[in-house]
Order: C-alpha cells, then sequence, then structure tokens
C-alpha cells in the first residue's frame, strides 16, 4: 500500500511529528507545531491513524471539573515513525527548498 499523498500540509504536519516521535502530542500542539489550522490537521490526522502510522487516545479528565473539553492525544506508533521518515524522504516537495513569496513585488523581483 502507498502511503498517503505528500502534499506541503502533510509534510508539516509529519514533521511536527517527527520532532519527538514517541511523544504524545493533542491536537492543538501539532497545530502551533506544524503552523497550520485545525481544519486543516485533524483530516491529515485522521488519515494517518487510519493507515496505522498513528494511535490516539482521549485523555481521562472530566471536563466539568477542569473547565475544557477533553483533549486527543496522538503518537507515532513504531512503525508510523519509519514509514513517515521515508515518506518525507521521497517527497517531491522539500519544504526548504520552497521559494519564499514576497507579498507586494512582481514575481522574479528581488
Amino acid at each position: 500500500m502507498g502511503g498517503p499523498r505528500m502534499t506541503l500540509s502533510t509534510q508539516l504536519v509529519l514533521r511536527a511529528l517527527l520532532e519527538s516521535p514517541t511523544r504524545e502530542m493533542y491536537g492543538l500542539e501539532i497545530c502551533d507545531a506544524a503552523g497550520l489550522p485545525s481544519g486543516t490537521i485533524h483530516p491529515i490526522l485522521a488519515r494517518f491513524e487510519g493507515i496505522g502510522w498513528l494511535q490516539s487516545r482521549f485523555e481521562d479528565i472530566d471536563p466539568s471539573e477542569e473547565g475544557r473539553p477533553r483533549r486527543r492525544y496522538y503518537r507515532l506508533t513504531a512503525d508510523g515513525a519509519e514509514q513517515a521518515r521515508q515518506a518525507l524522504a521521497k517527497a517531491h516537495t522539500k519544504i526548504g527548498t520552497l521559494p519564499i513569496r514576497r507579498p507586494g513585488l512582481a514575481d522574479g523581483a528581488m
């Protein structure tokens, strides 16, 4: 089976998860680390979980006592971390080599 389509958003989420692959992170932490909104990362996380790269769990708290909703924590599986590293290595879009677009400048202007 092939892995997920390696869009820029997918790569950013994988890089965030691979910073500390055995650490559990909740959704907003992943959003912050990847620089992406919640609506972008959650479908990506669901795909990763569906192919076995991620596992998730809800924290065991009483939301009324904590004054906030329960968090869902995500962690790469051992196989998922390896697959993620390989997928990033093969990705055609390398994040570090993307051109920087400067608003207000014509294409090609410095």
